[in-house]
């Protein structure tokens, strides 16, 4: 082809196979891991859920009927659901191999009054998420994407993006799942109070997972270390996702070169994020669902570069004529 035809799509490939060390890499097969876990600052009334959904679409990402599982079906991407952190029992699922049971607690606690958690259970979330990711590499997986499930888990997402990046609490705040002008604003209240009232260490990733976090958050932020433990390509889905990858980006920079933003939320505090990282979304289509349902969409456009490289004939080969 014409040098550099493919554009950004060649990019993508060549990036893949730095991570894999392999010219030719291979992505096949691939999987999404949604983590899920609820969140005590749903209390304040940040969002137009109440956190029993948490429980009751996990048991829809089980049944195979969500949006993830969907879009998963169509792109022949395996779905994994792990519980971080939910209130719901999931004893059944569990024992029937469903769901992975790496729970840190029941809930956070609400960051508005207390820490959402404890130093000690931020680094458990990060230890569980990176074994998970550890083990998926040694099953044979050889692309991930990071999904996530928690009702209220958009308020820390943007609490953590206005630490990290310096932007105001209202540059951050979004709608979550369609909340209207007036809790918008309740919202970015609650987010601005409990960042004054935790005062969390912009250079400490721990400390701030800690303070105003979520156990899904960590436990991304864990899988995200793991798969570039493993030199396997990580896919990055929406806020949530990009929240618990600034997280993993504090504690090693370089975590950049293995992660692919699969899509631009229309949550304002991912672009900020993805823009402190310097990673540039695959895809704008307007979603926000989460799930991990960008990644699901990007992941094909991704492994179509690694398989130009693979199987697309040089003008040598081809025996085509050159100037």
């Amino acid at each position: 082809m014409p040098q550099r035809a493919l554009g950004r799509l060649l990019d993508l490939g060549e990036k893949v196979a730095g991570i894999v060390g392999f010219p030719i890499p291979d992505l096949s097969p691939k999987t999404i891991v949604v983590m899920a876990g609820d969140h005590g600052v749903v209390e304040e009334g940040v969002s137009a859920y109440p956190a029993e959904v948490t429980g009751q679409m996990v048991h829809g990402f089980v049944s195979g009927h969500a949006g993830i599982n969907v879009l998963c079906r169509h792109a022949g991407i395996g779905v994994r659901v792990v519980d971080m952190g939910c209130r719901a029992d999931f004893s059944d699922l569990i024992a029937a191999g469903a769901v992975l049971d790496a729970k840190v607690a029941p809930g956070t606690a609400n960051m508005r009054r207390q820490p959402a958690m404890s130093r000690g259970q931020a680094a458990l979330c990060i230890e569980r998420g990176a074994a998970i990711a550890r083990g998926l590499a040694v099953e044979g997986v050889r692309m991930l994407g990071t999904g996530d499930m928690g009702i209220g888990n958009t308020t820390p997402s943007a609490a953590i993006a206005a630490v990290v990046t310096g932007r105001t609490v209202e540059e951050c705040t979004g709608r979550g799942t369609g909340i209207d002008d007036s809790r918008l604003a309740h919202k970015a209240l609650i987010i601005r109070q409990s960042i004054e009232a935790r005062q969390p260490n912009p250079h400490d990733p721990l400390d701030i997972l800690s303070k105003i976090g979520g156990f899904e958050i960590g436990g991304i932020a864990g899988f995200i270390l793991g798969a570039a433990e493993s030199r396997i390509p990580v896919v990055i889905d929406g806020v949530t996702s990009t929240a618990a990858a600034v997280i993993a980006w504090l504690m090693e920079p370089r975590l950049a070169h293995f992660m692919f933003a699969a899509h631009r939320s229309v949550e304002p505090a991912q672009a900020a994020m993805l823009s402190l990282m310097g990673l540039e979304p695959i895809l704008d289509l307007g979603m926000r669902l989460g799930e991990g349902t960008g990644c699901a969409l990007a992941m094909p456009i991704i492994e179509a570069g690694a398989k130009v490289l693979r199987e697309m004939a040089t003008f040598a080969e081809a025996g085509v004529s050159q100037a």
